[in-house]
């Protein structure tokens, strides 16, 4: 379970701009986010067998029966070692067509499988062909990643779930679903999110992210511009030492370079109605979130990001053969207002990593790893 701690329960405010009641992505109305985690074993790592820490999060991004319908959507990638599929259908038509699922780097074929199982199962008007949107971090410090232990059951178990969800339900934070396993600046990372809404004056708009935070080195860790994970810092390998060197018979180093070799994804929804190349740029701005925590988009990371906007949301289901209507009428966000947009999921994103770390529990996994939980009391009288 994830600790209950919230940005604003350490009197941390990112932004000037107002969290929605949960904080969460599934304040923009419609969206739903559900996990299946799988955690089994301890001790040695058994190829096979374990000791298991992973799992798969569904994120739909509007109620089942209007999942046929699809989204506008937008990318950006920080850097690229990892995987997204689906992003090049969505950079080619600028359309979400599917629901998004996270979990580990070597169990992104059966979730990707059972993706469009589940849609042609479940989703009315659902096209006969399927480009779903599977995204990874690695787990494999914690997790036996090479066991496969993630099924298409437990696939299908974290869509039917979120399916499931009443509007506006809590996401599942800290060490969850996809998030189980991973590890963001070497403390325990894992799921986070929050929100900002727009005041009146600027459109009363709703900017929600999601992170599968598995990402960052130590000495970069920042919060509130302080920071922290500096030599001689409080949250610093001094005091707190990086996973890997707490596995059995691990000799202790410096600030290992597997530091910076996890990635994030990043899933930014909005109810604003945005174009395709509007959302390419709101979705770059979530690359100022990672960048005030300490990420800058390591040589071994994947930091990827799709944005989508539930608005416009009666475009015509897809089909492989043209039929009426002919055309559609959309609504937009001029240009002119986007700045505040885009000072959201900056603000956002920030908050939604660090609200990983805050989520997130200590734990052991393969071969006696260990990732610390990030110490709040430190983090409090740090900023007081």
């Amino acid at each position: 379970m994830p600790r209950d701690t919230r940005a604003t329960d350490l009197g941390i405010r990112i932004g000037r701009f107002t969290p929605g009641p949960t904080d969460g992505i599934t304040d923009v109305a419609g969206v739903r986010v559900a996990a299946a985690t799988i955690i089994r074993g301890e001790g040695a790592l058994e190829r096979g067998v374990g000791p298991i820490r992973t799992g798969v999060t569904a994120i739909l991004p509007r109620p089942l029966a209007e999942m046929g319908h699809p989204l506008f959507a937008g990318t950006h990638r920080l850097n690229g070692n990892g995987e997204l599929t689906g992003l090049e259908w969505i950079r080619e038509s600028g359309l979400l067509t599917s629901p998004i699922c996270l979990t580990n780097t070597h169990s992104v074929g059966v979730v990707h499988d059972a993706m469009i199982r589940w849609s042609l199962d479940h989703v009315p008007d659902a096209p006969p062909w399927s480009l779903p949107v599977a995204g990874e971090t690695w787990d494999g410090v914690l997790n036996d990643v090479n066991g496969f232990h993630v099924t298409a059951a437990h696939a299908q178990q974290a869509l039917d779930a979120a399916a499931a969800l009443p509007n506006g339900a809590p996401v599942p934070r800290g060490n969850q679903g996809g998030g189980t396993g991973m590890i963001c600046h070497g403390f325990k990372g894992g799921n986070g999110t929050s929100s900002r809404r727009l005041p009146a004056e600027l459109g009363r708009y709703t900017i929600g992210v999601f992170v599968q935070a598995n990402h960052g080195r130590r000495h970069r860790l920042t919060l509130q511009g302080k920071s922290l994970g500096a030599p001689g810092g409080p949250l610093s390998t001094e005091h707190y030492p990086l996973p890997w060197e707490t596995k059995l018979g691990a000799a202790p180093k410096p600030d290992d370079p597997r530091g910076g070799a996890g990635s994030i994804i990043v899933i930014v929804a909005t109810d604003a109605p945005l174009l395709p190349m509007q959302l390419d740029r709101l979705a770059q701005r979530a690359v100022i979130g990672i960048g005030r925590v300490g990420g800058v988009g390591e040589h071994s990371s994947g930091d990827l990001v799709l944005s989508f906007s539930t608005a416009n949301g009666h475009l015509p289901a897809e089909d492989l053969e043209p039929k009426e209507p002919f055309e559609a009428s959309v609504t937009m966000v001029v240009n002119a207002h986007l700045s505040a947009l885009f000072e959201a999921t900056a603000d956002a994103t920030e908050s939604a990593i660090l609200d990983a770390l805050f989520a997130a529990e200590t734990m052991s996994g393969a071969d006696g790893a260990t990732a610390v939980e990030l110490p709040l009391d430190i983090v409090r009288a740090a900023l007081d």
